[in-house]
């Protein structure tokens, strides 16, 4: 009997080869191919795309019509804000997280709302049964929910659902768990995942049904399956968190229908996730009085400015001193140090040097620098910084202090929330007359050397 013959597809591209190799020949990734059985050859004009694909007359961009898209409110306002205002209708998101992060708690609450809004919603579960399901509801506290359930993994019987039900709102949980029947490999497989994922898709853009993939993650925290599936859809989710932290971060990594990095703020309670409406409280300790080596510093993540504690620890060390940063670059770390110890005179050579952003939240811009600076000399000199005090700029290997962005919205941040102090860049204090800001006295520095200097006479 003839041996089926096999291709070898790749995880990180999707490209296929007929040989295994270490390498895959497509995007130079190492052992991502993995063996797959070729989907049947079809006759000419029996591909199982062509009913889905649409004809389209040439035309000139200026002459086409362009509206606003419509959007659903999904009733949970920092979800909406992830995904731009609401659900696009034929719009396809996908959304990863690891194992137990609540991406199904946060789906199954967020379908419930709509329902009870009177917009018709399906949860497609792939994962578990109806009954799982309906004891999930109950124990979030959901009481007579009319959320239609399915518990499937075929996709030609989920494309039947979608086509007789017709719902404005469909979750699939999850991609991996689905199956076609023109294809011989088993759920989960890159032919799989890539086949139903695009099948779901043009379904939806068909049928103007909004489709939410639940998608599984690898190890190192990448969605996992082809990397063509992010391509597919509209908006892709991150669904992050600590295990041993009651907060969880949504974040929007592409969004045809908004803006990218937007972040929702999460609390895991007993009755499911609620939206945390201001997640600056998170992210600040709550000292009595100022403490030696403690620095806020106001972030912008996406579109929203969020004020965030950095601490730093200076400790004596020993012939070979450590430099740990959590929350932030290492490597930058040490750059700092060089251009504190360089321009202003503050020299950590013998010392041991800690550098934490309080909340577990990652900071990556620049803006951090002078915070990150201010910290560390306050712990080195045992002096607390003011009541009330922020700082945020990047500074530069010359030891300029350089302008961060949209520093008027980080200033109107900290002034609602009672700080009065502020060293930021010479470029972003406002202008004369300003009184959208009374009560915060702004002091503009242009080098690190002012900087130091500012804070020592207000010390």
């Amino acid at each position: 009997m003839a041996k089926d013959k096999t291709i070898y597809s790749c995880t990180e591209c999707g490209g296929s080869t007929p040989k295994w190799q270490g390498k895959c020949p497509h995007c130079n990734a190492w052992n991502t191919l993995v063996e797959t059985v070729p989907e049947g050859a079809a006759g000419p004009g029996r591909n199982r795309f062509a009913a889905l694909a649409s004809t389209s007359e040439l035309a000139v961009l200026a002459d086409i019509e362009a509206a606003d898209v419509a959007r659903t409110p999904t009733g949970i306002a920092e979800l909406d804000r992830v995904l731009g205002g609401g659900i696009v209708e034929g719009g396809v998101v996908l959304i990863g997280g690891d194992p137990g992060i609540g991406k199904s708690t946060l789906l199954l609450q967020a379908l419930d709302g709509l329902q009870r809004a009177d917009v018709p919603s399906l949860y497609v579960t792939g994962e578990e049964s109806g009954a799982q399901v309906a004891l999930r509801s109950r124990r979030l506290g959901l009481d007579n929910s009319q959320v239609k359930v399915l518990a499937e993994i075929q996709l030609e019987k989920i494309l039947a659902t979608l086509n007789a039900a017709r719902p404005a709102v469909a979750v699939i949980d999850s991609i991996q768990t689905v199956y076609s029947d023109q294809l011989t490999s088993a759920p989960g497989s890159v032919a799989q995942v890539r086949e139903c994922a695009a099948h779901l898709t043009r379904a939806a853009k068909a049928s103007g049904t909004s489709v939410v993939l639940v998608g599984h993650v690898t190890k190192e925290g990448a969605l996992a399956g082809p990397r063509v599936l992010e391509h597919m859809v509209d908006t892709v989710l991150y669904f992050e968190g600590d295990t041993h932290s009651s907060f969880r971060l949504v974040r929007a990594i592409k969004n045809r229908f908004g803006a990218v990095n937007e972040i929702g703020v999460f609390a895991m309670t007993e009755k499911g996730l609620k939206g945390v409406a201001n997640p600056s409280a998170i992210f600040l300790s709550q000292h009595a009085e100022p403490v030696p080596g403690s620095c806020v510093l106001v972030t912008l993540e996406g579109t929203r400015p969020m004020l965030v504690e950095i601490q730093a620890l200076v400790d004596s060390g020993g012939p070979s001193p450590r430099r740990l940063s959590v929350g932030l670059e290492r490597d930058r770390l040490a750059m700092l140090l060089a251009v504190l110890h360089r321009h202003a005179g503050v020299a950590c050579m013998d010392q041991d040097v800690f550098v934490n952003a309080v909340g577990g939240v990652r900071i990556s811009e620049p803006a951090a620098d002078l915070a990150v600076m201010l910290a560390i000399t306050s712990s080195l000199r045992g002096k607390p910084l003011p009541k009330g005090f922020i700082a945020f700029g990047e500074v530069g290997l010359a030891g300029e202090v350089r302008p961060a962005p949209r520093g008027q919205e980080r200033l109107r941040e900290a002034a609602k929330l009672g700080f009065s102090v502020a060293v930021v860049p010479k470029a972003n204090a406002p202008k004369k007359g300003s009184r959208e800001l009374e009560g915060l006295t702004i002091h503009p520095v242009e080098r690190i050397e002012q900087a130091m200097d500012v804070v020592r006479g207000l010390a």
